[in-house]
């Protein structure tokens, strides 16, 4: 899928000039902080509030989508249960998948990890004498850092989705894995197409900067040696593959050059064509409220006087299938509505997460990729559950984004500032005696300390709000007792237990 306009609805951010958010990277090595970055994306209010708004959007664009779909319910279930299904004998698909593409006349390739993957399709390159690429927009690819590779072995790749052609432009990752630049505003883009396709720095009109791109983008096009996409879902039955765009990119990389190389992630089968009767019903729906992405596009074997590759990447799947408390995130089909519903990432920006997979998704995800690099992850989210409620196979995000938590301490993966942390406070909540002095003692304290003792470093929820008025009738307890509580036993001899 794409970018839509960024400003189309928010016209009153459009007209100001306010430099980009470029949060801080963590290097190699190093644990992403995630709340220094969205701090720093907050520092840009104007940009904040349109990342907010534009997300948002689409969030109530897929409640009016599903209203117009009595069964959407029974879609969702029904989408699950396939991908249990699936996911349970992903092996036999898998094969099957396989068989018939090789039948097809389509080269079958299997990958274990990133690398494999990288080193696959550069040799395919290599033996066609490959220099210039088109990619249609795919993750997986992201997460192989399958461009940085290729830039690295001399093979240029041109990105031809529009959202994702900004990003590779203005060197950034993508923020949302559907629309990889909705963190952008229309000034931003003219920018970034003034240094690097040379248009006009002072002209922000969508139209404008879309045909600039288009004729900037379109010769390269032309003069690939290949062409690269990757999968919404492949299909076991057919050995078929799947890829939605709103933009006809896939079918301008997949049909234009002679050599198509499909990389596609194991967990992207299902297992009869009709099953996409169901998949493709929820996709677009649940990722922009829109019925259907405007291009549907089934690829089964190579063109005439063409040659087709398939790699099929596991890099971290089978590990996760078999994890009794994460396989279903495996079930995930990439359509951002997650992201979109989270409070955490609608005001954080997705390049806050340091990552390939931001929000819900990537706190599930990016862990078991990385579990030391991405440990604070999981502590971005208030744990609301409307990430789960929006998910239209059902995956339950919030409990496995409590699960990874549980895990990073017990293998002691979390900062000693947050254990530290987390074990005051794990003490004093388990008792009720200790929590009541607590409250009393943050009471007195809010009474009569000074601000600077209160609003200092070391009180994060203090950098960025007020404290609450403290209430003059005290706790609830001590409202209880009062109230409630007089002339029994445990009022009387003041037993808290």
């Amino acid at each position: 899928m794409t970018t839509p306009d960024p400003d189309q609805t928010h016209n009153s951010h459009a007209a100001v000039r306010e430099a980009q958010p470029k949060p801080t990277k963590a290097g190699p090595g190093q644990r992403v902080n995630h709340a220094n970055a969205a701090r720093e994306f907050l520092q840009s209010p104007v940009h904040a509030e349109s990342h907010d708004e534009r997300v948002w959007a689409m969030r109530q664009r897929r409640d009016t989508a599903a209203e117009t779909i009595p069964e959407w319910e029974a879609l969702r279930d029904l989408a699950s249960q396939i991908k249990t299904h699936t996911l349970s004998h992903l092996d036999e698909y898998l094969e099957q998948f396989a068989d018939n593409a090789a039948e097809n006349g389509v080269h079958v390739h299997w990958a274990g990890d990133a690398a494999d993957h990288n080193r696959i399709v550069h040799e395919i390159f290599q033996r066609h004498g490959v220099k210039k690429v088109i990619k249609s927009k795919s993750m997986l690819m992201e997460e192989c850092g399958f461009r940085h590779y290729m830039d690295s072995v001399g093979i240029d790749i041109v990105e031809t989705d529009l959202g994702e052609r900004i990003q590779q432009l203005d060197n950034e990752d993508p923020s949302h894995v559907v629309v990889p630049a909705v963190h952008k505003m229309r000034s931003d883009v003219s920018q970034v197409f003034s240094k690097t396709i040379g248009s006009d720095a002072d002209n922000d009109d969508a139209h404008y900067l879309t045909e600039q791109q288009r004729q900037a983008t379109r010769p390269l096009i032309l003069d690939a040696d290949a062409g690269m996409t990757g999968a919404n879902f492949a299909v076991a039955e057919t050995g078929g593959f799947v890829v939605c765009t709103n933009e006809g990119n896939a079918d301008l990389s997949a049909n234009v050059p002679n050599l198509h190389v499909a990389s596609i992630g194991i967990e992207k089968i299902v297992p009869k064509l009709s099953d996409m009767g169901v998949f493709i019903r929820l996709l677009s729906r649940s990722a922009l409220g829109s019925p259907i992405t405007q291009y549907t596009s089934h690829f089964r074997k190579p063109k005439d006087g063409g040659e087709m590759h398939i790699v099929l990447v596991d890099n971290g799947r089978s590990e996760r299938l078999g994890s009794e408390r994460f396989w279903s995130s495996l079930k995930c089909i990439r359509c951002g509505a997650c992201m979109n519903t989270c409070p955490v990432f609608r005001r954080s920006g997705g390049l806050s997460y340091g990552a390939t997979y931001t929000g819900p998704l990537g706190l599930i995800l990016d862990p078991s990729i990385d579990a030391y690099r991405y440990s604070n992850l999981p502590f971005a989210s208030t744990l609301n559950g409307s990430c789960t409620n929006v998910c239209p196979v059902k995956i339950n995000i919030h409990e496995q984004i409590f699960e990874w938590r549980k895990v990073l301490a017990e293998d002691d993966m979390l900062p000693w500032t947050k254990k530290s942390g987390l074990n005051a406070a794990g003490h004093i909540l388990s008792s009720p005696k200790a929590y009541r002095a607590a409250i009393k003692s943050a009471h007195s304290a809010l009474k009569h300390l000074p601000d600077w003792a209160l609003y200092n470093k070391l009180n994060a929820w203090g950098q960025e709000r007020d404290f609450p008025d403290v209430p003059e009738q005290g706790s609830f307890h001590d409202w209880y007792r009062r109230h409630r509580m007089a002339g029994s036993a445990t009022a009387a001899t003041g037993d808290d237990e």
